[in-house]
């Protein structure tokens, strides 16, 4: 593994943090390094410290634990993120004959330097009763292959001889503490210590110390394992054929379904494009190797103890194919159930089961899935499987794989302070929905994209201007925690709205809410009118609306969990302008397909429904347009936009309201909402 230690950015880290400690810079500056590398740590995994001095308000010196604090991730640590203990009441704890979670939790907290700090590591006991300076801790690919040995201390013999020490399986917090602390004093020339069936701990008494002695102890892991031969995957002799691509768009949309039907909730789905492992899944190896455990105990909030396993041989028909992935859901949940049961009767604790769902799926075929209620949650569990699939085989590859057993997993899968990482805020309104929003690059179309991820939707974008449209795809991800995604279509192109289709399938699992909202304003005396011209008005103002409603109810009912059908119509469609019959004409036909569409699907839970705006101030209409018809009616532009029963301009953001207003409308279909300031003549009647 390449060391990254850089003396002059080492040098601009305490620049960087003058407002700090050069031990706390420097302590900052080799977190990052460690938490940029993957194949160290991954999504808030590993923990840091350094022992300093600190002044008190009342001037004191005071021996101060500095250590990475719950929520924080090595890879952005900042300052803030280490809170500072005082270390001389932290040492004193070791004196105990035991201490709970909730008394070490209280103990750290009450003896911050800063009350508002964030909680300290649930290691920081550890941290403090080894007596470096600094301390860096891992959970390195390599060490865990190690780590998950059932001979890890005569391997780590074999490969550190009296470098490293080992530490057995304890669940981390006071007693993994005092055991680590007991392990170091009997071999104090150690440079680190392997925690079997957790991960590796470095220290030293500078920064670049314990980081060289961390990289350098990874660097033999990965060398002994690189020196024996990689395990070859047996592949199964009846994986499907089809392609993944076909698979993917088979599937997806139906486990979205399958979650939401046994949660309540709206689900994504991720699939991780990687060719090992494709392989892996679709392996004979796969049934036993991923069935054991995690590789390490804190993933199992991520993963679960196990991924579901699918191998479909009913791709080609549907109704088939449903039952088969239901059977399995049904059969991965009970066993959750059981395994649950089981422990708390054994263990003789009161806990609340968490929900049975799987959280990664290996499809023959395919590859990896995982699946959550954010976009961040999949890409979190993919990462981790990804790493863990390697760590796997390449365990095998050298020996043996034998991770923590189930009653282990269960203690830490229910432990209140490994559940705290996830968090418990209220989720969002629209938390795992997927929207997919048309004519999304500027007006209605941007400012509906905007409000809906902030109300919590991932969203796929489509504009003809692919450049503007990816600049405020871009503004939406900064200011929003959804995953957005995007693609120029003309919604015109029948092909190109399937393939964007598959698009989405590809990217979130499939789809909840449609906002089609692309169109143009065209004119001309209705007799005069060249009929290619209205022909093409009707392509764009009803055609493409008809498309896209058409393909997200494939979709939709597909996924079997209702959807949202919202159409931008116009007060054209009640109240059409002179020389506007090229417009009005179609948007009279949205008014009547969105009825239609109400009519059809309502049984199955598809809503369809409509905003009536008029006069807003967007692209659709040029500044000449606008100037022509304010001299119509004697006003000027201001005053024709507030030309209304409550003489208020009506702005892009309203319409994007009642675009989320009928979205949450349960329900109601059929409907059209009219956001127009007051125009009697465009109500509907």
């Amino acid at each position: 593994m390449q060391n990254e230690w850089n003396d002059a950015d080492a040098k601009a880290a305490i620049e960087t943090y003058k407002d700090c400690s050069e031990d706390v810079a420097l302590r900052v500056y080799t977190s990052r390094l460690i938490g940029k590398n993957p194949a160290l740590v991954l999504h808030g995994g590993g923990n840091t410290s350094v022992k300093s001095m600190a002044t008190n308000k009342v001037g004191e010196q005071v021996n101060t634990l500095y250590v990475k604090g719950s929520g924080w991730d090595l890879d952005t640590l900042l300052p803030a993120g280490l809170p500072g203990v005082t270390l001389d009441h932290l040492l004193k704890l070791r004196k105990l004959d035991g201490l709970s979670d909730e008394d070490m939790v209280n103990e750290q907290r009450t003896h911050l330097l800063d009350a508002s700090s964030p909680n300290p590591s649930v290691e920081t006991l550890l941290h403090a009763f080894l007596p470096h300076k600094f301390i860096d801790h891992s959970h390195a690919d390599s060490a865990l292959v190690l780590a998950n040995q059932p001979n890890a201390e005569a391997l780590c013999k074999e490969i550190y001889g009296d470098s490293i020490g080992v530490v057995p399986y304890i669940m981390p917090g006071f007693d993994l503490a005092k055991a680590s602390a007991e392990v170091y004093e009997k071999k104090p020339d150690v440079k680190g210590l392997l925690l079997v069936n957790h991960g590796l701990f470095t220290f030293g008494d500078t920064a670049k110390e314990s980081y060289d002695r961390h990289i350098e102890a990874v660097t033999r892991a990965e060398e002994y394992i690189a020196s024996k031969p990689l395990k070859a995957f047996t592949p199964l002799k009846d994986a499907p054929t089809m392609s993944p691509d076909e698979i993917l768009r088979a599937i997806a949309p139906k486990l979205r379904g399958l979650f939401a039907e046994r949660s309540g909730r709206s689900w994504l789905v991720h699939h991780r494009e990687d060719e090992v492992l494709r392989e892996f899944a679709s392996s004979e190896e796969c049934a036993i190797w991923s069935q054991i455990g995690t590789v390490t105990p804190d993933h199992v909030i991520r993963t679960k103890q196990k991924p579901l396993l699918l191998n479909l041989q009913s791709l080609g028909d549907p109704v088939a194919l449903r039952c088969d992935i239901e059977d399995a859901l049904e059969h991965y949940m009970d066993a959750y159930h059981v395994y649950f049961e089981g422990n708390k009767q054994a263990k003789e604790v009161e806990k609340k089961e968490l929900d049975r769902l799987p959280r990664v799926i290996l499809v023959a075929g395919l590859g990896l899935l995982t699946v959550g209620t954010t976009a961040k949650e999949t890409k979190i569990s993919a990462d981790i499987y990804q790493h863990a699939a390697d760590v796997i085989r390449k365990s095998f590859s050298i020996g043996d794989f034998k991770p923590l057993g189930d009653g282990d997993l269960f203690d830490m899968e229910y432990w209140s302070l490994e559940q705290a990482k996830l968090g418990k805020s209220k989720p969002a309104t629209l938390q795992g929905k997927v929207a997919y929003v048309t004519g999304a690059a500027s007006g209605i179309g941007y400012a509906t994209a905007r409000l809906f991820a902030a109300q919590g939707a991932n969203l796929f974008l489509s504009d003809l201007d692919g450049e503007k449209l990816e600049a405020v795809a871009e503004t939406i991800r900064k200011e929003s925690k959804v995953s957005v995604a995007c693609g120029a279509v003309n919604v015109t192109d029948e092909q190109a709205v399937r393939e964007s289709f598959s698009e989405v399938t590809r990217i979130f699992g499939g789809l909840d809410i449609l906002i089609s909202n692309a169109g143009n304003a065209m004119q001309g005396s209705i007799a005069d009118i060249d009929s290619q011209l209205l022909r093409q008005s009707f392509e764009l103002n009803f055609f493409a609306h008809q498309t896209m409603a058409s393909e997200s109810v494939r979709l939709f009912r597909r996924q079997k969990t209702g959807g949202v059908l919202l159409f931008n119509a116009s007060k054209a469609a009640f109240n059409p302008g002179k020389n506007f019959g090229p417009y009005a004409l179609p948007k009279a036909a949205v008014m009547a397909l969105m009825k239609q569409y109400a009519l059809d699907y309502g049984s199955e839970g598809i809503r369809s429904n409509a905003i009536n705006a008029d006069r807003i101030r967007t692209g659709i209409f040029s500044e000449e347009v606008i100037a022509q018809r304010a001299a119509a009616r004697n006003l000027s532009a201001d005053e024709y936009f507030r030309n209304n029963l409550l003489e208020k301009e009506v702005y892009d953001t309203d319409v994007a309201q009642g675009f989320l207003s009928l979205a949450l409308a349960e329900k109601t279909t059929g409907s059209v909402l009219t956001v127009d300031g007051g125009n009697i003549a465009a109500s509907p009647r």
